[in-house]
């Protein structure tokens, strides 16, 4: 099938998606580049700590994947950051090494002694920050951003303006020292930080739109927390009002609730919207028990994409279609993401159930009469509802045997 919500054997979404009266509504980028934050923002976690061959490990497995931008660490706070920062990008890899700095000329000295190719730099916009924490105005966040970014941009370095907090700044704050920016030290990009995961998708919508006007269409990224549940849908709006850079952290990483999720931005914007042929999403599984392992913090098994549970199912309705025609039962094929579908045994089991797994398990039941199929059925019930769980296939076989199933032949 030629429709944009269907590719055989990939993925089947809605073609509601696509509607004339959906897309007149965007504005979409040429191109949108993933900026990943899991060796910085991810790091940030309460109780996780990546060590500098942990960082390169990670790293080059962005690298395979095909992610543009790797920010690396904040090598002028900590010395475990400058060698990660360093090691990585000697490592050669296709994507752009970023460091996130402060707005001070000695973090852009370190990010250029490491080897970075750009820098983000951060200061507070957001008016809670600014009453409470800082004591600033709008007027000395400027002060203080202005030489730094002149000066990143002389030692050649990217520079990404990242006033952060700035989905609760005052309007006219961020107005004035946007403007006022522009005139006296443009950046080369400007971030628009959801810090504490509150806006709406809409709304960042209108905080993109209203970003490029005052910066006269300068590209515009996105980087948001999930606070509220919506990292994922605020970066994707922003993608659509024409932010050009989502920022992520692999398996959803960061403080709190963690950041926008790497792999779900990734098949987002390659099955949804369109951004084809530009990143492995069959290594996403890599990464996610690379990162798992390595940060200590195991996946949800109904995590969006990567989750252990994402295709498999225990009701009986359908279970042969698991296997046989995936796209009847999940959004998207499992192989897109290297997995695949898996029926599993318990209180929800059906009959359909009993015959696909003695087939899998090649079990001498292909025959087996209704009786004996509806016997193991009730067993299997009885199992899962006893044990509070999923009946394994070492307990399967113990039931099928003693309803008088053979095992095959050698």
């Amino acid at each position: 099938m030629s429709e944009p919500h269907i590719r055989d054997g990939e993925w089947w979404t809605s073609p509601f998606n696509f509607k004339p009266e959906v897309l007149a509504k965007y504005d979409l980028p040429k191109d949108v580049q993933i900026h990943d934050a899991t060796l910085r923002d991810g790091e940030q976690t309460p109780g996780v700590v990546f060590s500098t061959a942990d960082k390169v490990a990670i790293a080059e497995k962005l690298g395979e994947i095909g992610v543009e931008r790797i920010e690396a660490g904040m090598p002028a706070v900590s010395e475990s950051d400058f060698e990660a920062v360093k090691q990585i990008s000697k490592l050669g890899l296709k994507s752009k090494i970023f460091t996130f700095a402060r707005a001070m000329t000695v973090d852009i000295d370190k990010a250029l002694e490491a080897g970075s190719h750009g820098v983000i730099i951060e200061v507070p916009i957001g008016y809670p920050k600014l009453k409470y924490q800082f004591k600033w105005t709008w007027e000395d966040v400027l002060r203080k951003s202005a030489d730094v970014i002149n000066y990143a941009k002389s030692r050649g370095l990217y520079v990404c303006y990242f006033p952060y907090d700035t989905t609760r700044a005052i309007e006219s704050d961020f107005d004035n020292l946007m403007t006022r920016l522009m005139e006296v030290a443009p950046p080369d990009s400007l971030g628009i930080v959801d810090t504490m995961g509150c806006i709406t998708p809409e709304a960042m919508k209108y905080m993109v739109r209203r970003a490029k006007k005052l910066t006269n269409g300068l590209p515009i990224e996105v980087h948001t927390h999930n606070d509220f549940g919506l990292g994922v849908a605020t970066e994707l709006a922003g993608v659509e009002a024409g932010a050009s850079v989502v920022h992520s952290c692999a398996n959803g990483l960061g403080e709190r609730t963690g950041n926008a999720a790497l792999e779900e931005l990734i098949v987002c914007l390659h099955v949804l919207y369109g951004y084809e042929g530009k990143w492995n999403l069959k290594k996403l599984p890599e990464l996610a028990e690379l990162v798992s392992r390595l940060s200590g913090k195991p996946i949800a098994g109904n995590k969006p994409i990567l989750g252990s549970l994402n295709f498999t199912r225990e009701s009986g309705i359908g279970v042969d279609l698991v296997v046989k025609e995936p796209l009847a039962m999940f959004g998207t094929h499992p192989a897109l993401t290297g997995r695949e579908g898996e029926v599993v045994l318990g209180k929800k089991s059906g009959k359909a159930s009993i015959t696909f797994t003695l087939e899998r398990l090649g079990l001498q039941g292909l025959n087996a009469s209704d009786d004996a199929i509806n016997e193991m059925l009730a067993k299997v019930k009885a199992a899962g509802m006893a044990k509070r769980g999923l009946v394994s296939d070492e307990e399967f076989i113990e039931i099928a045997n003693k309803v008088g199933v053979p095992a095959a032949a050698e």
